[in-house]
């Protein structure tokens, strides 16, 4: 029951009544019949009806495209970030230990496809770009600063008319007539004569009594190369005059230097030659002696300075050329080093550096001190590489190293000289000496016997000595005074035999030598073209005999097999027989990129593990000095 509440007037209490309370009916949902409900429609299906309304309505306002458009870009870019989001979970929950796991799978599944060939093609490869990363060959300043030089030096310089109106074509049948390859921009012709070349009379008419007429292959384009201020790569084989394409040159600016201002004490040089050889430099600079005092003695030019820096002579003995204007420097890396930093002389003013044997004396050996020499010049210079043997590692070096080089190659890099006749014979190493004897007696004195170890140079001269045979020896191991006396005596023809280490083998030259004795096949296929070369030069005939048994390895005796038959020799049986495992596998027989040896690949080069234990023993001695 419901209560009502009332109020009496009179001051007496309130009394109430109870009443019951009406409840509002409860709602009642008809299903069936309610229109407003909405069944649930998935996201693709509402898009899918949504561009079904797009598609049945046509082209719809601008807004509405607009819309559209804006829509489905967001939708994109959520997509693309969920996607990155996938990913990025997938990348955090992998290893590194799988990623290096798939990576050797798929590495193995590639070189399952490849052939044997293949595989050793990619890894020479991998070898040569791990040692071509050498930095040019230019000063520290230099690279500091990143000095560039991006044109030639220019020379006063030029050919005869006749010669500059000749066609390319022209200037290319003469190249090839005298087997020359030329590489490079704006090459300079190839001239036949000295005359033409504007080689000054005096020096000229000495050449003829040296009976040099005409030049060498070499000269013919070198020449005129280097007298156009040009740096230049030259290549040829022994015996070829290299020495008169570089140093001619060199002679000329000299003289251009001195008739405009003579030079005082104190001024010069003008330029160097690098040697790697105490004995190639000496015989270099007595050459310039001659040169330069024919061309002095008629008194239409003025006498040229030039000094001899080597080691194992006392400098004081020069100081009379050293007080006057110093104009050529004929030197070997260390001594030249000890000269310029006390200040002797100086680079400022020189302009021409030629390096001879340029791929020793690049190599690792004289690296760091032909940049060390670098350093003291001022100025640019013209650059000139020459060598017989320049792999092609070193020639690509090289071609970073110069501005705009020529590269002038008379013959194969490493090639050995056709004038010579070589013979090789199996002698067993307990009969060797006997031999020798025998072989003595091909030909008349003088010869040369080329050994690569020093106490068997010293037993050699001994036992000659014994036999009656008058022999003198020079290796590193000999005092300077002992090494000059050999070669003096030898030259002289009061010794008829010379015994040598390779010291011996790099560039020297002797008279009318008609025999090569090789009494220990060297490993490096180089020295050999080396030693072979002292004999058969300039354009005369000789013999080389070479002793090989079993001690000799067969990769030497591989690339010795291939260098006979590029020369057209006979070659014997028992080097017939020796088959190149790169033919086997069916692989390129190109050479050595490294030494330019024909009968093996990089991989497997004698020069390149020589030279990597020459490095390490290198490390370990700076790490032993390390420890004190």
């Amino acid at each position: 029951m419901s209560s009502t509440r009332t109020t009496e007037t009179n001051g007496a209490e309130p009394t109430y009544k109870r009443r019951r309370t009406q409840r509002s009916p409860s709602p009642q949902y008809k299903l069936d019949d309610d229109d407003t409900y909405e069944p649930y429609i998935s996201v693709a299906q509402r898009k899918q009806a949504k561009l079904a309304k797009l598609t049945s309505w046509g082209a719809g306002s601008d807004k509405d495209k607009a819309n559209k458009l804006k829509e489905e870009e967001e939708e994109r870019q959520d997509e693309e970030r969920e996607e990155e989001r996938r990913k990025e979970r997938a990348r955090k929950e992998r290893t590194l230990l799988m990623e290096a796991q798939e990576v050797h799978e798929r590495k193995a599944v590639e070189d399952s496809k490849k052939t044997e060939t293949e595989k050793a093609e990619e890894h020479d490869a991998e070898i040569l770009a791990a040692i071509a990363s050498r930095r040019k060959l230019a000063s520290d300043l230099e690279l500091a600063q990143g000095v560039q030089y991006t044109e030639p030096v220019k020379t006063s310089w030029r050919p005869p008319r006749f010669i500059r109106e000749r066609t390319s074509e022209q200037h290319r049948r003469l190249r090839e007539k005298y087997h020359i390859i030329v590489e490079g921009d704006d090459i300079p012709p190839p001239i036949e004569n000295f005359t033409d070349m504007k080689v000054p009379e005096p020096l000229i008419k000495f050449l003829k009594s040296k009976r040099i007429t005409k030049p060498t292959p070499i000269q013919l384009q070198g020449i005129p190369t280097a007298f156009a201020g040009r740096d230049m790569i030259g290549i040829a084989f022994t015996g070829s005059g290299k020495t008169l394409a570089f140093c001619l040159p060199l002679v000329m600016v000299a003289l251009e230097e001195e008739s405009k201002l003579p030079f005082v004490r104190g001024e010069g040089p003008v330029g160097v030659v690098l040697c790697p050889s105490r004995e190639l430099a000496t015989q270099t600079y007595e050459n310039v002696l001659q040169w330069t005092a024919s061309i002095a003695k008629e008194g239409k030019y003025p006498q040229l300075n030039t000094l001899l820096c080597i080691g194992g002579i006392s400098m004081n003995d020069q100081s009379h050329v050293m007080n006057k204007g110093l104009h050529i420097v004929v030197a070997t890396p260390g001594r030249l080093i000890d000269m310029l930093e006390k200040k002797r002389f100086t680079f400022d003013h020189c302009k021409y550096l030629c390096m001879d044997e340029a791929d020793r004396m690049i190599d690792l050996g004289f690296e760091d001190d032909v940049r060390n020499i670098m350093s003291f010049f001022k100025h640019q210079r013209q650059t000139l590489l020459f060598s017989a043997t320049m792999p092609r590692k070193i020639q690509d070096f090289a071609q970073l190293s110069l501005v705009k080089p020529i590269l002038v190659n008379v013959g194969r890099a490493g090639a050995a000289n056709l004038d010579v006749l070589q013979v090789v014979e199996y002698v067993k190493q307990e009969a060797k000496m006997v031999y020798l004897l025998e072989c003595l007696q091909k030909t008349p004195p003088p010869v040369i016997i080329f050994s690569e170890n020093k106490n068997e140079v010293d037993d050699i001269q001994e036992y000659l000595l014994l036999k009656g045979v008058e022999a003198v020896a020079i290796h590193g191991s000999k005092t300077q005074e002992e090494r000059q006396y050999a070669i003096k005596s030898f030259k002289s023809g009061a010794k008829d035999v010379m015994v040598a280490s390779s010291v011996a083998s790099k560039g020297l030259d002797f008279n009318d030598i008609q025999h090569v004795i090789i009494f220990s096949m060297p490993k490096e296929i180089e020295d050999y073209v080396h030693q072979i070369g002292r004999t058969g030069r300039s354009g005369k005939t000789g013999i080389a005999t070479t002793f090989v048994n079993m001690n000799t390895p067969e990769q030497t005796l591989l690339d010795l097999k291939y260098l006979l038959m590029e020369a057209g020799q006979k070659v014997p049986p028992f080097l017939t027989s020796i088959e190149d495992p790169r033919a086997a596998q069916g692989g390129s027989l190109t050479g050595c990129p490294v030494c330019g040896g024909l009968g093996h690949g990089i991989s497997n080069c004698p020069k390149l593990e020589d030279t990597q234990r020459r490095q390490m023993a290198s490390h370990r001695v700076s790490d032993d000095r390390g420890g004190y």
